[in-house]
C-alpha cells in the first residue's frame, strides 16, 4: 500500500518513508529522519534529529520523538535516536537523542510500550518488551533490560540500570540499580521486597528456575549474606551448573556493589563524555 500522508502535515523532502506509512494531521516530520514500513503516527506527532524508526511503531498524539538532549553539555552536534521494531508510543510521548557522551546515541529496541506522558531523556538504553507505565521518567544514561515493568509516576535516577524482568511499583524515586527479576516498592527509597514471580511465569521461566531465585533472594535480602557466599551454597546445591537467571542476578548485584551509590554504571560517569563527538552539522 502507498504511504499516506495528510496533507495538513509537514513532511520534509528528504525524510526517508517506507512502505505503507499513515501519517495524520498537523505531524512534523524533519529532513534527517528515517521511518520504516508500517508506521503509524496519528495527529500532532513531531519527529526530528538524526532518528531511524523501525518497522510497524505507532506514535499517537503528541509525542515529541529525537528532539535535543535536555543537557546543558550539549553543542548541537549530529547525535542519534535508534527505535526498533513494533513499539507503541503513547499521548505526550518525549524521546531525546543522545548527547555527546557514550556512544551518542539513545536507543529503543522492540516491542516496547512507552504509556503517556513518559519520558526518556539522552543516552538512555531500552531493550525489548519494556513497559514504561504513565508519567514515568527516565534520567540520562538509565539501561532498562528485557522484559522490566516501571509504574506510573515513577523517576529512574541517570545511570542507574533496571535488570531483566526487574518490577518497581508506583510513585517510586529509584536511585540505585533493581537487579534482574527483582520486584522494588517504597516510594522515597524503594527496596527489594521480592521477586517478580508473575513477570518470571509469563515470560516461561521454569518453576524450578523460580524457587532457585526465590532463594537466592531470601539468602541476599532478607539474610543479607554475601554474594560470594550465596554463589557457594549454590555451587554446592547445583553442583556448579547454575541456571541463566542465578548468573545473570548473582552478577548484577556483584556489579552493583563494586559502583557507586547503588549503581554500577556510575563508576563510569567520568567516562561518558570521552566518546568521539559526532561531526556537527552544517548551518
Amino acid at each position: 500500500m502507498p504511504t499516506k500522508i495528510s496533507s495538513l502535515s509537514q513532511v520534509d523532502p528528504r525524510a526517508q518513508l517506507g512502505d505503507d506509512v499513515e501519517i495524520g494531521p498537523f505531524c512534523l516530520i524533519g529532513p534527517h529522519v528515517q521511518i520504516g514500513d508500517d508506521c503509524r503516527f496519528d495527529s500532532h506527532v513531531t519527529i526530528v534529529g538524526n532518528t531511524s524508526v523501525g518497522k510497524r511503531n505507532r506514535f499517537l498524539p503528541n509525542c515529541v520523538i529525537g528532539e535535543a538532549p535536555q543537557d546543558k553539555s550539549y553543542r548541537a552536534s549530529n547525535t542519534r535516536l535508534e527505535i526498533g521494531d513494533d513499539n507503541t508510543f503513547r499521548e505526550g510521548v518525549t524521546v531525546n537523542r543522545g548527547a555527546e557522551k557514550e556512544d551518542c546515541c539513545t536507543r529503543i529496541g522492540n516491542r516496547n510500550l512507552l504509556m503517556a506522558n513518559s519520558h526518556v531523556a539522552h543516552n538512555c538504553n531500552i531493550a525489548n518488551n519494556v513497559i514504561l507505565v504513565n508519567g514515568v521518567l527516565l534520567g540520562g544514561h538509565v539501561h532498562i533490560q528485557e522484559g522490566a515493568i516501571i509504574s506510573g509516576n515513577s523517576v529512574v535516577h541517570h545511570f542507574s540500570t533496571l535488570g531483566m524482568l526487574s518490577f518497581v511499583s508506583g510513585g517510586c524515586r529509584v536511585p540505585h540499580d533493581i537487579p534482574p527479576f527483582m520486584l522494588a516498592a517504597g516510594s522515597d527509597h524503594p527496596t527489594i521486597k521480592t521477586i517478580n514471580i508473575v513477570g518470571m511465569r509469563r515470560a516461561g521461566i521454569a518453576e524450578a528456575t523460580i524457587r532457585i531465585i526465590r532463594r537466592a533472594h531470601r539468602l541476599l535480602f532478607r539474610e543479607f549474606k554475601k554474594v560470594e557466599d550465596v554463589r557457594d551454597e549454590f555451587r554446592q546445591k547445583l553442583q556448579g551448573i547454575f541456571p541463566f537467571e542465578l548468573t545473570a542476578l548473582l552478577n548484577a548485584i556483584e556489579l552493583q556493589q563494586h559502583g557507586t551509590m547503588g549503581r554500577a554504571r556510575e563508576q563510569h560517569r567520568d567516562d561518558a563524555g570521552d566518546g568521539e563527538e559526532p561531526q556537527r552539522r552544517a548551518a
